[in-house]
């Protein structure tokens, strides 16, 4: 295939992992009937089609499925290496995506990246935040933050903070029309701030544990969010009881407007970890920011 080709296929790529000509033409630059016109001229010259089409959605075809599961590696490849030439230049430079959860992200990555960026104005950082443990690769993320028990093993994994402990804390004017629990089981008589998980549409159990005898509580309230920092501002706002990352709730725990309860059940968690593909060259700018998110004091 002419070599001048390749911006096509980078075209559908974009198109085939979106399912949109809309999104994959917002991401291009381009118009979505000149992306359209440059699939069809593109199925033309191969002779198959690549994408069938709805009024509502585009999906692959099996030839489409396939020219994708190839293309997609080699593509990625091609950006790595080009990303890769930053090193011959004076400044590090390109964009490094990022995937972390809202607490890992405004509690971690954000903090020490900023201070990173200011010093090296070449460099790019993409920050999404997601609950759902997303493939980083497939999603084509340069890095992940998870909880150490939640990275793939054949990643290289870097760990970022120390252990992360989680606490359950109300306001007091919750208090005042509630009972303290004193254990875990005493919450099914309280108004529980949910987390949903998008991995699959669950509800995040409340983990327990305190000489050996750990206990995982479904529990239920009014409030279901999506995000840890809504949690926190919803039992502020006396709507119930959180299940929190303990230095998300400490400057309101200090202050009084929240109070800490079954402290003697809260455990420890393994604390973040960045991780990339094992099989990934560690370019310039990808060993500043892994340097930056470890952090000093922080074991490797």
């Amino acid at each position: 295939m002419p070599r001048e080709n390749l911006n096509d296929l980078q075209a559908f790529v974009h198109v085939a992992r979106e399912g949109s000509f809309t999104r994959a033409a917002a991401q291009l630059g381009v118009s979505q009937s000149a992306l359209s016109h440059t699939l069809r001229a593109l199925e033309q010259r191969l002779g198959v089609r690549l994408l069938t089409r709805t009024t509502r959605s585009v999906s692959t075809t099996e030839a489409g499925q396939r020219l994708l599961d190839t293309l997609s590696p080699r593509l990625a490849e091609i950006e790595d290496e080009l990303a890769a030439l930053a090193e011959y230049r004076d400044r590090p430079a390109g964009t490094i995506r990022i995937s972390a959860a809202g607490h890992a992200a405004e509690h971690v990555v954000w903090p020490r990246l900023a201070r990173v960026l200011q010093q090296y104005p070449d460099l790019k950082v993409e920050l999404t935040v997601d609950y759902g443990l997303a493939d980083i690769v497939a999603q084509r993320h340069d890095i992940g933050i998870r909880l150490g028990d939640q990275v793939a093993r054949d990643m290289i994994a870097v760990q970022i903070s120390p252990p992360l402990r989680m606490c359950v804390a109300g306001s007091p004017a919750y208090f005042r029309h509630h009972v303290i629990p004193t254990h875990p089981q005493d919450l099914a008589t309280h108004n529980c701030i949910n987390l949903r998980l998008p991995t699959h549409g669950g509800l995040m159990p409340w983990e327990f544990a305190r000489g050996g005898e750990e206990i995982n509580v479904r529990v239920s309230g009014q409030w279901t969010f999506n995000n840890s920092a809504l949690m926190l501002r919803a039992a502020l706002a006396d709507g119930g009881l959180a299940w929190l990352p303990c230095d998300l709730a400490q400057q309101a725990v200090d202050s009084g407007r929240l109070l800490s309860v079954l402290e003697d059940w809260c455990p420890d968690f393994d604390g973040y970890y960045a991780y990339y593909p094992s099989r990934r060259q560690a370019s310039v700018a990808l060993r500043i920011v892994l340097d930056a998110l470890r952090g000093a004091g922080h074991p490797d």
